[in-house]
């Protein structure tokens, strides 16, 4: 990357991180739920996994999709129902502090890292990031360079919604409209996987 796309990439990477998506949702969700220190792992684990995505992409994976396309769609739908199933979970997290004794925990580090392997957006955003900032002469060096800067811009982009969570939660006086509120995040994630199937 030369320097003059430094800042079309920040740009790219800022706006990408801090739109509405499935991390995002969760992260609101995780803010409401459990605060910001329990889901400081779940906030952790989506930056390093999210820039280890784009290091794969960048060392070839996109060529794997783009030889064999039916991976991608089998990605997409395992995707998709992954999410259904997060929302789901999201519906029935319970109240403030989860409130359900040994089921509703914040999602752990590797949980949040490994979920971003079939988050759809994760997946549009890390192709995109490779086919318009990466050129054609890469060292292995550049794109990890790429990938860590990717992860650090989302980190605080991605904090804004769980922090935007803890404010909402201070709104939420009691367990229903807790459980409201999760419902309707719920209806919100679902609403994210519609988008992939139309493009």
């Amino acid at each position: 990357m030369h320097f003059e796309q430094l800042i079309p990439f920040t740009m790219f990477a800022t706006i990408t991180s801090v739109t509405p998506g499935p991390n995002n949702t969760m992260l609101l969700v995780a803010g409401v739920n459990y605060g910001f220190r329990r889901s400081l792992p779940h906030l952790l684990g989506i930056s390093v996994g999210f820039a280890l995505m784009v290091f794969a992409v960048g060392c070839g994976l996109h060529a794997t999709f783009e030889a064999y396309p039916v991976l991608q769609t089998i990605l997409k739908y395992l995707g998709a129902s992954y999410l259904l199933w997060l929302a789901w979970k999201m519906a029935h997290a319970g109240m403030l502090q989860g409130s359900l004794p040994g089921t509703a925990k914040p999602m752990t580090f590797i949980q949040a890292a490994l979920f971003q392997w079939v988050n759809p957006k994760a997946w549009v955003i890390a192709m995109g990031t490779i086919t318009t900032f990466l050129p054609h002469e890469y060292t292995l060096g550049l794109l990890a360079l790429m990938s860590i800067l990717f992860g650090l811009l989302a980190l605080p982009c991605n904090a804004l919604w769980n922090v935007f969570g803890l404010g909402v939660r201070r709104l939420l006086s009691n367990g229903k409209q807790v459980k409201i509120f999760n419902y309707t995040m719920a209806m919100i994630l679902v609403a994210s996987i519609i988008p992939v199937f139309i493009h």
